[in-house]
């Protein structure tokens, strides 16, 4: 179809004429990325007893789809919980809470239940982004639709967006980015007579800025960040290459930046004042963030969620599983520097070119590691890593921005190539040529073809919780305290059972970033322990039971005092005959009830 074609007429066999809508193209393409993303979520469908490799984070995210779809629906604080801390509660503002996916979600949450909103929200962020970088890529940089369509298959499925979406709602959900950089960067006429009034080029534009950045704030402010930042290294690349023109653009684009500012902040001052002054603040980060870097040698490297992938070298090329952040294989590179060097002359490619280097640079960390060992090089990122909020980022992620950039050159060649007569003679446009760039093309993103997110066994929740049961041992104020409780970081069965049963109870500990205490605001995961915590989470690690003494027991109680219980719940664990011993020592027998182990402590509890 050509471009501003209205409709066209199809030929069928039964030689009768049907009229295509001309969006039909494009709504098959955002089509397919709905289909790619649903058979890469395909593992956990109908599987509650799945989860996505990095089970804790998506149990903590489920939780949060949960707790919005409650917020909702009994129009509670959406910022706070006292579902979990028992007795302090979370700060949610400053967690990542994913609002602006669990709003929109509450209705398929509270319906069909927190995994099958998790998936959907997985299915969104990636098919969404995709569509996004399409639509934005359609309408502004190419003609053909294949172009579009390729440039945002890469900006959507990336190795990194893949790795990212199973485990990180926060920093999959990049459909709005797109749309950020569309109202930034908007195109604006050369000839004066033609310009539009200050209404189109600054202030309507400057206010749909402000409402679609204060929506990313509650989707994810690590990506707001990232956005801001290749921005301004775009910025300043293309006012390198193009003075003349970015002098021209400069005082309108400046202008709706200033008028989004004021609009973002105005509607984000009382959501920022509780995230870094409300009740449940932390200051700091509870690690180190620059711990989590990329080895230099991952650029060229395959994933492990794609066709040819491996488990082994990825594991010493990126921090985890879910950090997989460049990983685009040597040929996406190579034709990225073919394009590079073949438009050279358009300022827009020098610029995203400078901007991929310089953040594929910065994800190296403070010194560069290659091929699973540390060298002295030191690393661009030590010359940012002690700014403000700077210091809070993962250099692994910086290699996001990466995805774009390279999607976008890889649409822009793809659209020169496509819009070149296709002559037969041996010239730089001729057929062998495009079928040349074609070959090219797929087999640079062929070894980048994703396979289905891996998923790894979790406990179900019992039903002794699941079906409500519990309810006739716990009056109101008092707590379900699962085993183990607390922990800190990882999987939490207090947040899993939970968030599966739309926060029908209260819980201690649970997996979220808190302070210390109420008089020391350093982060730190989760709640303080307690020792009876301490004590049974080393045995659900190690399977060792320790001698339990009566300090042990009168501790144990004074530990059920502070969570308020009402009873002890044991579902499934991987060294559960040892726990079980170790709580009846401290606590008496248990009774088995709806699939689990359970201590009724009100007559000790008091």
């Amino acid at each position: 179809m050509s471009v501003g074609t209205v409709e066209r007429e199809v030929e069928v066999r039964t030689g009768c004429r049907w009229r295509l809508h001309p969006r039909t193209p494009d709504l098959a393409v955002v089509a397919g990325y709905l289909a790619l993303a649903t058979w890469l979520t395909s593992r956990q469908w109908g599987r509650p007893d799945r989860l996505f490799h990095q089970a804790g984070d998506q149990i903590l995210f489920e939780w949060m789809l949960a707790h919005a779809a409650r917020a909702v629906a009994g129009l509670e604080n959406p910022l706070w919980s006292d579902a979990l801390n028992a007795p302090g509660g979370v700060n949610l503002m400053a967690n990542t809470s994913v609002l602006g996916l669990g709003v929109p979600l509450a209705p398929v949450t509270l319906l069909f239940g927190s995994q099958v909103a998790f998936a959907v929200a997985v299915v969104g962020c990636l098919a969404g982004t995709a569509a996004a970088w399409y639509v934005l890529l359609r309408r502004r940089l190419v003609e053909s639709r294949l172009a579009a369509a390729l440039g945002g298959l890469v900006c959507g499925f990336a190795p990194g967006m893949v790795a990212q979406a199973g485990s990180h709602l926060h920093m999959a959900a990049q459909f709005l980015v797109p749309v950020i950089l569309a109202l930034v960067f908007m195109p604006h006429p050369s000839d004066p007579a033609e310009s539009p009034g200050a209404w189109s080029r600054v202030w309507r534009p400057g206010l749909l800025l402000g409402l679609v950045v204060t929506y990313q704030v509650f989707l994810g402010e690590e990506v707001l960040l990232f956005v801001a930042l290749a921005a301004g290294v775009f910025v300043l690349g293309y006012a390198l290459a193009d003075r003349a023109t970015a002098r021209r653009l400069a005082p309108v684009t400046a202008g709706r930046i200033a008028v989004g500012a004021v609009v973002a902040a105005v509607l984000l001052a009382y959501p920022l004042w509780f995230q870094f002054f409300g009740p449940g603040h932390y200051r700091g980060m509870p690690f180190h963030a620059y711990g989590f870097q990329l080895d230099a040698a991952s650029f060229t490297a395959t994933a492990r969620q794609t066709v040819f992938g491996d488990h082994r070298l990825p594991a010493l090329l990126a921090p985890n599983a879910t950090e997989e952040n460049s990983f685009f294989g040597p040929g996406l590179l190579v034709l990225a520097v073919v394009v590079t060097v073949w438009l050279w002359r358009r300022p827009l490619v020098r610029a995203l070119a400078a901007c991929g280097v310089v953040f594929a640079l910065l994800s190296l960390g403070p010194r560069v590691r290659l091929d699973g060992s540390s060298t002295e090089l030191p690393g661009p990122y030590l010359l940012i890593a002690e700014l403000p909020l700077l210091d809070h980022v993962v250099p692994a992620r910086f290699s996001l921005v990466c995805v774009p950039v390279l999607g976008i050159l890889l649409a822009l060649s793809v659209d020169r190539v496509r819009r070149q007569p296709a002559t037969a003679g041996a010239g730089p446009d001729s057929v062998p040529v495009r079928l040349l760039w074609a070959g090219a093309v797929a087999a640079a993103l062929l070894p980048l073809a994703p396979t289905p997110i891996r998923t790894v066994p979790t406990w179900q929740v019992p039903a002794f919780v699941a079906e409500g049961i519990w309810r006739a041992y716990v009056p109101a104020g008092r707590t379900v305290v699962p085993v183990p409780p607390v922990t800190n970081a990882g999987q939490s069965p207090a947040m899993l059972w939970s968030a599966r049963t739309g926060l029908a109870f209260t819980a201690p500990g649970g997996f979220f970033i808190g302070p210390r205490s109420p008089d020391d605001p350093a982060a730190r995961w989760g709640a303080p322990d307690r020792p009876t915590s301490l004590l049974l989470r080393r045995v659900a690690d190690t399977g060792e039971v320790p001698p339990i003494s009566e300090t042990d027991r009168r501790q144990a109680v004074a530990d059920l005092r502070h969570w308020r219980a009402a009873v002890v719940v044991q579902g499934g664990l991987h060294h559960g005959d040892p726990v079980r011993r170790t709580v009846e020592a401290l606590l008496g027998p248990a009774r088995e009830i709806g699939g689990a182990l359970v201590w009724d402590v009100r007559p000790l509890v008091g």
